[in-house]
């Protein structure tokens, strides 16, 4: 395997012979961190993935990705070295967004591509509300990702995070806001959609629109809380991806 295949990637396998990879893509601003505690809530026979975005955390020294077609041709291109093993593809806000153009990407290249497509708290690419808040000061950024809830504690509070932190917001703000697919692909694996219920950036509208980008089927699932739902119902949620993942025999679509 490749070393920019492996800087892409945190990797925590538990078993020798994973059934299923589940890649999960963070939010706007966020990194592979959010994905820590998923591995052990799931069957030893999932392998998790948490993608690495530039300019955090381990490549804090490289530049921020501020086009989703470059990141996820390089998402794409570094996955080439997990084949052999069903994907499945988790992205929260921001990464559903990335997860679905990945996806794209995999069945457009040939092959089976990933087994499922699940995406969270995001609206469908095609019914996504423009803003323009990469463009704005930054105490109105702050205050325009901070409405959506936050996953503990407020880092932009702090100068010496907020200095960190803020250049990698704006950056991945600039690659979400200025997204428009206008030929959006419709995907063959299965899509779901997650979400809080009390989310105010997601409508069921706009979620449910995902069902139009997919000939695999549909499902929403919601759950108590609000953009980050997934912290509080880490739980839940994982014990729901991991049912969905079981259907899956080896080797084979959902």
């Amino acid at each position: 395997m490749s070393a920019s295949s492996e800087t892409w990637f945190r990797s925590y396998p538990r078993g020798s012979a994973p059934r299923v990879r589940l890649v999960c893509f963070p939010h706007a601003g966020g990194n592979a961190q959010l994905f820590h505690g998923w591995s052990s809530r799931l069957p030893a026979d999932i392998e998790v993935l948490a993608v690495r975005y530039p300019g955090r955390q381990e490549r804090m020294g490289e530049p921020c990705v501020e086009s989703m077609d470059e990141l996820a041709d390089r998402v794409s291109e570094a996955l080439t070295s997990y084949s052999g093993v069903p994907t499945a593809l988790f992205g929260h806000s921001m990464g559903a967004s990335v997860a679905y153009e990945v996806a794209a990407r995999q069945e457009a290249a040939g092959g089976e591509g990933p087994v499922a497509v699940l995406v969270s708290a995001r609206n469908a690419p095609h019914h996504a509300s423009p803003t323009a808040l990469h463009r704005a000061a930054d105490d109105v950024l702050v205050a325009g990702v901070s409405r959506l809830g936050t996953l503990g504690g407020d880092p932009y509070a702090v100068p010496e995070l907020r200095e960190l932190l803020l250049p990698v917001l704006r950056s991945d703000y600039k690659l979400i806001e200025t997204y428009r697919p206008h030929h959006p692909a419709v995907l063959r694996a299965p899509v779901v959609a997650y979400a809080g219920d009390r989310d105010p950036g997601v409508s069921h509208a706009r979620l449910t629109a995902w069902g139009e980008l997919t000939t695999g089927g549909f499902t929403l699932r919601s759950f108590p809380g609000d953009h980050f739902y997934l912290a509080p119902r880490e739980a839940e949620l994982t014990a729901d991806i991991a049912e969905r993942l079981a259907r899956i025999p080896s080797g084979l679509r959902a």
